[in-house]
């Protein structure tokens, strides 16, 4: 008997076809998420009064969507920290065909990021989707009030295109990335060119970096020459147009991918966040900042009022550019499209859900949990069926462990053997996170790790020692791999590093 570790199997969610009545009709939206982490961290830089006075006049104009498409089974609810979903719809309709060019007035989201605030607000982690993984689309609610039959691999930004409508489909990209990742989506945030270009003229420019000189024909690939200059190389300062010209472009920078447009993003964003911090923005520079926000964002239901979002913004105020980390989600590239890696993206979101840092710095300040022992902890997971695999050399540890726990009152439902191991781990299925949490806590340095089987199976390392049923349970940590980490950035880092790919 041996573990196998596989992608997290996302099941169909069909609701009721009930049509709830509309919201205000949002304006199309834009891929700009950058925009979003701009106006927070400006609130977060304030004083609560300034923040008070902008999220006053935020209240008059706020645009939310129809959340009838969120309908039906979903994640349980957020226990530690809180989930945003940036999105970025790509039309070209109203205001946004003037700065996006020629294009379909249909909404597209180009780039989409999940960003997870740690319990406390005093870091964050920014995880981009890429636009081609192929990913499971569940049912989704349509325009005419229809739900759509499930798609299976399909390109993840086809979510937001489900129905074709100029306004995007949301609710419909929310859906998928919960049942893609397994965490609850909190609050939802959707911008537009407009927005992006207006909001960086405010804040007086964003620095960027580029490593080689960047003309017109980089923008428009179908351009008869390569037209004039438009960046030169190395640091300079962009806004408006041309700063939406550096997030947009894709060729003439390393292999040209939407990955390395990814990484020059997540650059910008950071540099955003820095400038805006060290700024100090008064209250004057604020009312208009928020203005352009509110004429081109789109939000959730559930930051429709001031009072909402103040609580938002002011739970991030602690939050420093150190501790605000952006990555790609684990992938590789699958002909011409992308595929996303398993098991490590599972273990990122594995570890989303459990709150855990990925970088394993500077853990984040949290509400401490009643203190539980061995014995107590271990009584939660009596209703769990338990296998036992020895990862050793030495004999009968797997059967003699198993009756440790049998006594303890646990079920074990089978003893065996597995591949050698240093460590000791608990896998779960689907569902079994949270008592398997509980049986790793009797296990000094065990962590935890997702499995395709169902149950939990105890995977017994060299370093396997078991606690004492009075001491106490202590929580364990998720098994990272270095691919979640190693092409990651903080918002504190230079611009001119980690901004192409290939």
């Amino acid at each position: 008997m041996s573990r196998i570790e596989s992608p997290a199997r996302p099941t169909s969610r069909r609701a009721s076809s009930h049509k709830a009545p509309r919201r205000r009709k949002a304006a199309p939206r834009r891929r700009v998420w950058r925009i979003i982490g701009l106006i927070l961290l400006v609130l977060v830089g304030t004083s609560v009064v300034a923040g008070a006075v902008v999220l006053h006049k935020l209240d008059a104009g706020i645009h939310t969507f129809n959340q009838a498409g969120l309908a039906g089974h979903r994640p349980p609810p957020t226990v530690a920290g809180q989930n945003i979903l940036l999105i970025g719809s790509d039309t070209r309709s109203g205001a946004d065909a003037k700065l996006g060019g020629k294009g379909e007035a249909v909404g597209r989201s180009d780039t989409t990021v999940l960003v997870h605030v740690y319990e406390g607000g005093t870091r964050a982690v920014g995880v981009s989707i890429p636009r081609d993984a192929l990913v499971d689309v569940p049912t989704c609610l349509l325009p005419d009030g229809k739900w759509s039959q499930p798609q299976q691999s399909v390109m993840f930004n086809s979510a937001y295109q489900t129905g074709q409508s100029p306004e995007g489909n949301p609710a419909c990209t929310v859906r998928t990335v919960e049942q893609l990742t397994g965490l609850r989506v909190d609050h939802t945030v959707i911008a537009d060119f407009s927005g992006f270009a207006k909001m960086t003229e405010i804040v007086g420019g964003v620095q960027v970096c580029l490593p080689q000189p960047l003309y017109e024909g980089d923008l428009d690939p179908n351009r008869p020459d390569r037209g004039k200059e438009i960046f030169r190389a190395g640091k300079q300062n962009v806004a408006g147009a041309k700063a939406l010209a550096y997030v947009r472009v894709r060729h003439g920078i390393g292999d040209g991918s939407d990955i390395g447009r990814m990484k020059r993003q997540q650059a910008f964003l950071s540099e955003v966040i820095a400038k805006v911090r060290a700024q100090g923005l008064t209250p004057t520079k604020i009312l208009p900042l928020a203005e352009a926000a509110t004429k081109n964002f789109t939000v959730d239901p559930s930051l429709d009022s001031a009072g909402k979002l103040a609580s938002f913004v002011v739970s991030m105020r602690n939050m420093s550019p150190d501790h605000i980390r952006f990555l790609t989600a684990p992938w590789k590239y699958d002909g011409p499209r992308v595929a996303l890696v398993h098991p490590d993206v599972d273990q990122l979101w594995a570890a989303l859900r459990a709150d855990q840092p990925l970088d394993g710095a500077g853990e984040p300040k949290t509400k401490k949990s009643s203190k539980l022992t061995v014995a107590q902890a271990l009584a939660k997971v009596r209703s769990s069926d338990i296998t036992v695999l020895n990862g050793t050399s030495v004999p009968g540890l797997a059967s003699s462990t198993g009756a440790v726990l049998t006594k303890a009152g646990l079920t074990v439902a089978g003893v065996g053997n597995t591949a050698s191991r240093d460590a000791t781990a608990v896998a779960y299925g689907p569902g079994r996170e949270a008592a398997a949490k509980l049986l790793a806590s009797a296990f000094p340095g065990a962590t935890v790790e997702p499995s395709d089987q169902a149950g939990l199976q105890l995977l017994i390392g060299t370093q396997h020692t078991m606690r004492a049923a009075s001491a106490t349970a202590v929580p364990p940590k998720m098994a990272l791999p270095s691919s979640l980490t190693k092409d990651s950035r903080t918002a504190s880092q230079d611009a001119c590093s980690g901004v192409s790919y290939g």
